[in-house]
């Protein structure tokens, strides 16, 4: 006498897809749990340390836990074209929302980023990246946007660090790299800061921008050799916006 049996539609496909649906659901909650617990540490330790480094760390620490806790594993590759105590301009492309882990995991230096403004409206969350130094860019008024750029100028004369732009301005839906916008690029032309194009690869197969499941894939953050904006002339801004995208995109192909 038979006295269990599966029912026809349970197989192999089904079992995947509940696993894949539980990882989304888990990341969702590590993320939620440890920005809140993360936030406020770093908030409270921000009282007694008011460069960022701390929350730096804090945000280094969060990001490992995010991609721990989700089983994706990743490597750095190119870490030796940097200086360890140099600080730098990140130029990233930008397809999943696992890009912000891996990046803040994966480089270690104090880095803050160049942020959307809805996100200094989080409780808790806008708090931590005001009290860390990031900067906040209205991208829906054209001369606000630049006037954030110029205080962020100011500041990283008061407090040198690295900062990481996404210059496609958006996630690309289809892994291609988008035109690059020049605001953030031209910022760190200006101000004489080395640019480092980096590729961050395998995080739109793990999480794709419109998908609610999460694939088990390696990552991977690839690092290309810093370009010396202090012997580019500002005429040829143009140029270099595209020169960057050329490297970012060799990057990921290589990777590919």
């Amino acid at each position: 006498m038979v006295l269990f049996q599966f029912p026809k539609y349970f197989n192999l496909i089904w079992v995947q897809r509940f696993l894949i649906n539980f990882r989304f659901v888990w990341l969702f909650v590590n993320v939620i749990f440890w920005t809140i617990i993360l936030c406020i540490v770093g908030i409270l330790g921000s009282l007694f340390e008011w460069r960022g480094k701390f929350l730096s760390w804090v945000a280094q620490t969060w990001s490992k836990l995010i991609l721990a806790g989700s089983g994706l594993k990743y490597q750095v590759i190119g870490l030796d074209n940097l200086d360890p105590t140099g600080h730098y301009v990140f130029a990233a492309n930008h397809e999943s929302a696992l890009d912000i882990p891996l990046a803040f995991g994966g480089l270690p230096f104090h880095v803050v980023s160049i942020a959307k403004i809805e996100l200094k409206r989080i409780p808790i969350f806008g708090w931590a990246m005001m009290a860390g130094g990031h900067f906040f860019v209205d991208r829906t008024r054209h001369k606000k946007a630049f006037d954030s750029l110029d205080k962020a100028k100011e500041s990283m004369a008061k407090n040198p660090r690295s900062i990481i732009i996404f210059p496609e301005g958006t996630r690309s839906i289809n892994g291609e790299v988008k035109p690059f916008k020049k605001g953030g690029l031209i910022m760190a032309l200006q101000m004489g800061i080395p640019v480092v194009p980096i590729a961050l690869c395998g995080t739109r197969n793990a999480l794709g921008k419109k998908g609610l499941a999460l694939h088990r894939k390696s990552l991977e953050l690839r690092i290309g050799k810093p370009i010396n904006t202090q012997k580019i002339n500002y005429e040829d801004r143009h140029q270099f916006v595209k020169n960057v995208r050329k490297e970012v995109v060799a990057l990921k192909e290589n990777a590919a």
